[in-house]
């Protein structure tokens, strides 16, 4: 067998995204440091800081910290569910691992390296003085380009052409080593290594494996968890908000109590990143969430709560309930379904399926028609099932029901 390296990104991929800075770091810097993290963080999500610049600003926080106090809360994250089953079956097989980072310190990235038996491990240089962090960083991976700058200098060392090369990561800070890398496969990625990745992995890690070794994958055919059904039956059941706005209270009294609820649900997400407990709202988390949410904090919630909510204060009644019924039956149904009987995925979204967008405009359209005429309905809901397949930067809970509901609108 040839040899092959197999490259992991680290946040998002082997451990929870956005973490260790916001959530665990942060715990002794106060609400207000807290907030400016996060909203440096957004501002790199949507393209206006670059990742150093973002990262610089970041790490000035913690200023003063030493490597202990830093590694302390390092050490609370934990691994991504069977991250070392994977990495025991790559090195079983000959693989040559590495590790790049470009938000952890590089050495906890070595740590972490040593505790999986990888070969490689890079991430961010800190600079102490007098064994404290002086807020500085530096290391060739924050730099444009530096991961490509980093994986051509492994492949030149293991004399590796990119055609023996893997890359498992999720977001588009890695689409620099794309080029360089004969197969990607995004790993519960944004939207856009969802449209340029090889294959999408969007439960466990070791659904790399068969990809890797091009095995049989057995994945068709197998239902759903508990976690997944209760999920859906949440999501499904959003349409039961309707019954209450026609024969008991307004629309926009309906809207203020669904983002209430979010409100809340947001506390309890923040309390549960910090290890505490919120009734109702962690336990019911607990057993809803699927993929990666019981180590981040979960975000889909708020976007379907929004949707809805918005819905109910922007549209006509009949509209608004149009858009209800395709985001809860059409988008619920198609993400349902097409787990359970998508065979064809979608060239630009390998983690949608035919099948379940079919099935998904079929329930969109019948709830539809419960409020608008079958012309209308079916424009609506053919709208909201496009939405639903294309990847975009925006939640599809958030996404699917305000541009169908303002495709409703603008036609006669």
């Amino acid at each position: 067998m040839k040899k092959l390296l197999v490259v992991f990104d680290v946040e998002g991929v082997l451990l929870p995204k956005w973490r260790y800075i916001p959530f665990e770091v942060s715990r002794k810097l106060g609400v207000l440091k807290f907030l400016k993290i996060l909203l440096i963080g957004i501002l790199y999500e949507i393209g206006a800081m670059s990742l150093e610049s973002a990262l610089r600003q970041i790490y000035k926080n913690f200023k003063g910290y030493t490597i202990e106090e830093l590694r302390h809360y390092y050490e609370r994250l934990p691994l991504i569910q069977d991250v070392k089953e994977t990495f025991r079956r790559l090195k079983e097989k000959g693989c040559k691992i590495a590790l790049i980072s470009s938000g952890l310190p590089q050495l906890f990235i070595r740590e972490l390296a040593e505790k999986l038996d990888a070969d490689y491990a890079y991430g961010i240089e800190l600079k102490t003085l007098n064994g404290k962090f002086n807020g500085e960083i530096g290391g060739t991976v924050i730099k444009k380009n530096g991961k490509s700058l980093v994986l051509k200098k492994i492949q030149k060392t293991e004399n590796l052409r990119p055609e023996n090369c893997i890359l498992v990561a999720d977001d588009r800070n890695n689409l620099q080593m794309f080029p360089h890398v004969g197969l990607k496969i995004g790993f519960n990625p944004d939207f856009i290594l969802t449209a340029k990745a090889d294959h999408i992995v969007t439960e466990k890690l070791s659904e790399i494996l068969p990809i890797i070794f091009k095995e049989e994958n057995k994945k068709h055919g197998i239902g759903l968890s508990k976690n997944e059904i209760i999920r859906s039956i949440i999501h499904i059941g959003g349409l039961l908000t309707i019954i209450p706005c026609i024969y008991l209270i307004t629309p926009h009294l309906m809207a203020f109590l669904i983002l209430a609820v979010a409100a809340l649900y947001t506390a309890s997400e923040l309390a549960r990143m910090q290890g505490l407990n919120f009734p109702p709202f962690t336990s019911i988390t607990t057993k809803a969430a699927v993929k990666l949410e019981l180590y981040e904090f979960a975000l889909a919630p708020i976007c379907y709560a929004l949707g809805i909510a918005l819905s109910l204060l922007i549209f006509p009644q009949n509209i608004a309930y149009a858009t209800i019924a395709i985001l809860t039956l059409g988008d619920g149904s198609a993400s349902i379904l097409g787990k359970l009987l998508g065979k064809t995925a979608y060239p630009f979204n390998k983690a949608k399926h035919i099948e379940g967008t079919i099935i998904g405009l079929i329930f969109a359209f019948l709830g539809a028609t419960a409020f608008l005429n079958p012309a209308k309905a079916l424009v609506g809901a053919t709208v909201g099932m496009l939405v639903e397949c294309f990847p975009l930067p925006i939640n599809d809970n958030l996404a699917v029901p305000l541009i169908s509901g303002f495709a409703l609108t603008v036609i006669p």
